[in-house]
């Protein structure tokens, strides 16, 4: 029996709608010749997004945090030679380092068969189905998510916890967890939380408040700290900016007192001290010492009237 006209008219646009919805087909990544994906969600489910290049940050371009640097690239070294290593949380003060140390980690390593997969903080929860696409794949993964904050009882937050308990979902030999947070037990802490803290025989005992704050964190086998700078680390990590970012155009720039305050006043204006506002002076700095030694490029004085 012929369908009838309208029928076969809603079908269509019912299939056209579904086939909206549904996932397009991705090539699985060829990891010889991409070195970083972003886990991307669709309405359905999500893929894997090859990155196509890596950004250039080199591990020596990362000043200040010398031994932060070398908790973490021993820990990665251990990983890459096939030794017992720990997933590992960098917590701390925004701007200095954190995400910037995983992704020199990837440029100096990559050829040595690290992989780093970029995962948001919502999407911790397709961990399953990540560790799925690469649990195969003959190179080492560090599943990075940035920047991450949650509240107690959150889907992301429960599979984590799952993850990193070594539980049903526990990452294969291949993968290791990095996350970089501003909390260092990655939830909003309260002065109410310690109201339910006792003593017992001499020693502290948490209330659940507190208990269930460290339950996470202390699930990472390695905890980094970063912490502002003083003012005298600032400046120093000002300096060595300014003569490499000078150096790359081959000029030498002098350091005199009047740059010291300058560089003083900046991370004042931004009410912080960090690796992130000492780079970002010394490129405002350097960039207009050279542009005012071209002829013809320096910036016209403003007149007033």
């Amino acid at each position: 029996m012929p369908i009838d006209p309208d029928v076969q008219h809603q079908l269509r646009r019912v299939l056209a709608s579904l086939e909206m919805l549904l996932p397009k087909p991705v090539p699985r990544i060829a990891w010889a010749g991409c070195h970083a994906a972003n886990w991307r969600r669709s309405s359905l489910a999500g893929y894997l997004e090859p990155v196509s290049s890596i950004e250039g940050i080199q591990l020596s371009d990362l000043l200040g945090i010398d031994e932060q640097k070398r908790v973490v690239q021993g820990n990665t070294l251990q990983f890459l030679a096939g030794y017992p290593a720990n997933n590992v949380l960098l917590w701390g003060t925004r701007g200095t380092g954190k995400s910037s140390l995983v992704r020199a980690l990837l440029h100096s390593y990559a050829p040595q068969g690290l992989r780093v997969i970029q995962v948001d903080k919502d999407d911790l929860v397709h961990l399953p189905d990540i560790v799925d696409e690469i649990k195969g794949e003959p190179y080492k993964f560090i599943i990075f998510s940035d920047d991450v904050s949650f509240e107690v009882g959150e889907s992301s937050y429960k599979m984590l916890k799952s993850a990193l308990d070594g539980s049903v979902y526990a990452p294969p030999e291949n993968v290791l967890i990095y996350v970089t947070s501003n909390r260092r037990h990655l939830l909003p802490e309260y002065e109410s939380d310690n109201r339910g803290a006792m003593m017992v025989e001499g020693e502290i005992h948490h209330g659940e408040a507190v208990e269930e704050k460290i339950s996470l964190s202390g699930r990472f086998g390695i905890w980094v700290s970063f912490h502002p700078f003083s003012q005298d680390q600032y400046l120093e990590v000002v300096r060595q900016w300014a003569e490499k970012l000078a150096g790359k155009s081959g000029a030498k720039l002098d350091w005199n007192r009047e740059t010291q305050d300058a560089a003083i006043l900046w991370a004042q204006k931004k009410g912080d001290r960090s690796g992130r506002i000492a780079y970002q002076f010394a490129s405002h700095w350097v960039g207009q010492k050279l542009l005012l030694s071209v002829p013809g490029l320096a910036p016209m004085p403003l007149r007033h009237g």
